[in-house]
């Protein structure tokens, strides 16, 4: 199969699987969402949806937020790793919502980025899920199965995200980027596949003997 194939197979495959593609991280609004998004770095989202009630049961809008200690975020957040970083994030992003964008999240991927702990990835989950604006979010997985799957070369997420970008539509990004994580959950995991073992490996590289040595 050449590149082009492999992606039409991939996105025909996902479709069939995962018609309904509902957000895993609970919230309620675009900011809630972002402060979702900023919690599940290197913390699983059922892991954020367990804290999060708790978290916006105290405060569940930049204004609220703002006025809450740090010391006070950091003790309900404390099970999602980072703790520190994060309540410092969520507090200093919640005042510059308040102070400079009238308590709204900016539908902005600049202005995003330009907020404390806010990278490229939660950036994008957020103009994408929260606003509808095509992105393609690529976290550590999707880089990863992107890879086995022969559609980047695999330097880096940088790269991978602009390769899927050429590859599929970008009216299919936002929901074909979550597709990914729910097959690459329930299928391709990083210890369940190398790239041999689940049915779009199989399917796409049918004589493939050995693993496949993914790049971070």
């Amino acid at each position: 199969m050449t590149k082009a194939e492999r992606a039409a197979h991939v996105f025909e495959r996902l479709r069939a699987l995962y018609p309904e593609t509902p957000i895993p991280l609970d919230h309620t609004d675009p900011y809630t969402l972002l402060i979702a998004v900023l919690l599940s770095a290197q913390c699983t989202d059922e892991r954020v949806n367990k804290i999060t009630p708790a978290l916006f049961s105290l405060a569940n809008t930049p204004e609220a937020m703002a006025r809450v200690p740090v010391e006070a975020i950091r003790e309900i957040i404390k099970p999602c790793g980072l703790s520190p970083r994060k309540s410092v994030a969520i507090s200093e992003l919640s005042k510059i919502l308040v102070e400079k964008y009238k308590g709204r999240v900016p539908e902005n991927m600049e202005a995003l980025e330009e907020l404390p702990g806010v990278g490229h990835k939660t950036a994008s989950v957020v103009m994408s899920q929260a606003f509808g604006e095509p992105a393609f979010p690529v976290d550590t997985h999707i880089h990863r199965l992107a890879q086995r799957w022969k559609l980047t070369n695999g330097k880096n997420v940088v790269q991978t995200e602009k390769d899927l970008k050429r590859a599929f539509p970008r009216e299919s990004w936002n929901k074909l980027h979550l597709q990914i994580i729910f097959y690459g959950r329930e299928y391709c995991t990083a210890r369940g596949c190398d790239g041999t073992v689940c049915p779009i490996c199989r399917e796409l590289f049918p004589d493939r003997k050995r693993g496949v040595k993914t790049k971070k």
